[in-house]
């Protein structure tokens, strides 16, 4: 395993549980959280980052990512995710890694398909 397949599996375990020391586990105290690389202001701490985790999803995620590229400090996650009877995201994710292997800067890129023209 790498460092960033390990991260992935914790994210995934912590994604399926919700549960807060799953997501302590992967994000370190201070970590920041972009929902987009263009917002204005991350999501800010391991506390935020938690109660952000606990809003509602569309549905059942179902994940197919796999690490891309990694070295010692950043690990490039691509894939899709599929939430059946709402929308499938292609992804590609920068987690920028602490010393501990948490991260403590995560970005996610994410598009939803085309829609076909008219």
């Amino acid at each position: 395993m790498t460092r960033a397949s390990d991260w992935l599996d914790g994210y995934l375990k912590a994604w399926e549980t919700k549960a807060a020391e799953d997501v302590r586990a992967i994000f370190t105290d201070d970590a920041e959280y972009w929902y987009r690389p263009n917002d204005e202001e991350p999501v800010r701490g391991i506390d935020a980052i938690i109660e952000a985790w606990m809003e509602p999803e569309p549905g059942v995620p179902v994940p197919d990512l796999a690490v891309l590229i990694e070295d010692g400090s950043l690990g490039i996650i691509k894939g899709t995710v599929d939430y059946p009877g709402h929308e499938t995201y292609t992804n590609l994710w920068e987690v920028w890694f602490a010393p501990d292997g948490r991260a403590a800067r995560f970005v996610e890129w994410y598009m939803t398909p085309r829609s076909p023209a008219s």
